[in-house]
């Protein structure tokens, strides 16, 4: 198996040049030249945000420097405890990340999915045991307009780097559901309810789940997803996305920005 991968990582490095002939390398997010595939300028770069600590003890929401140490609660889940188990976000919806997501998705750039990935990565704790990889499902109609289900490629890519194993269709959307978007939190309930399924349950029943997705918005999705997971038997669900949308929380964890030196799964070209 060492082998196959040392003869493909050389087939893959003797035909860069020409690739990068082919096709000149540019920044995916701006469209500016950059020195090698697979990266983003250095402007970009910085324009993303990598969320950090301190942060919530349940669901990683970034306080800033200032913010409460270590093993507090943010506000939202005092309130309303999370089904899930955490959330590894590799950054916050930023323009950036936004044009990155729309880039994979939209624009079915998915040679974006390694580097996205990467940044997710960077983000995930160790797992105790093996875990599973399951992406949010796409319903089979938008699945089969899309051409590809953009979760299932970044848990691909996570499975690659070793944390955990893929099991890509471990859910299922059992019909096709409208936008999310303008609804408020009892109407998205009512749209989700039974449109999630898990289809896999004695691969799942005792085991630690993480649950890929490209972005997390509300949550209302992910947690419908969750709710089967754990309904299912799966012992935590850990929640992976690129992007998280959380405006409130982008100046605090801007505040807390690490030195270019210190990114996690920085894969950048000047």
């Amino acid at each position: 198996m060492g082998r196959i991968t040392t003869i493909r990582r050389a087939l893959t490095e003797g035909a860069s040049p020409l690739a990068d002939l082919l096709y000149p390398p540019r920044c995916p997010a701006c469209g500016d030249a950059i020195g090698a595939q697979g990266g983003l300028c250095a402007a970009c770069w910085f324009q993303l945000v990598i969320p950090g600590d301190p942060s919530c003890a349940a669901c990683q929401r970034p306080f800033g420097d200032h913010g409460p140490p270590h093993g507090a609660l943010c506000g939202p889940c005092l309130a309303h405890p999370p089904l899930h188990d955490g959330i590894a976000a590799g950054t916050l919806y930023t323009d950036v990340s936004r044009k990155l997501v729309l880039a994979l998705k939209h624009g079915r750039r998915i040679a974006l999915a390694p580097m996205l990935a990467r940044l997710i990565a960077a983000r995930i704790p160790a797992a105790d045991n093996d875990r599973l990889i399951i992406p949010v499902p796409l319903h089979r109609w938008r699945l089969w307009q899309r051409g590809f289900n953009q979760a299932a490629l970044l848990g691909r890519e996570l499975a690659r780097a070793g944390h955990g194993r893929l099991l890509v269709d471990g859910l299922t959307r059992t019909r096709a559901t409208p936008s999310l978007g303008g609804m408020g939190a009892r109407a998205r309930t009512k749209v989700l309810t039974g449109a999630i399924a898990v289809t896999r349950k004695q691969s799942i029943a005792g085991r630690n789940v993480l649950l890929v997705d490209d972005v997390l918005t509300s949550g209302a999705t992910t947690t419908a997803c969750v709710k089967a997971l754990k309904k299912a038997g799966a012992k935590t669900v850990l929640v992976a996305c690129f992007a998280r949308v959380l405006d409130e929380a982008l100046d605090q964890a801007r505040q807390t920005k690490r030195p270019e030196s210190e990114d996690p799964g920085r894969h950048v070209t000047k």
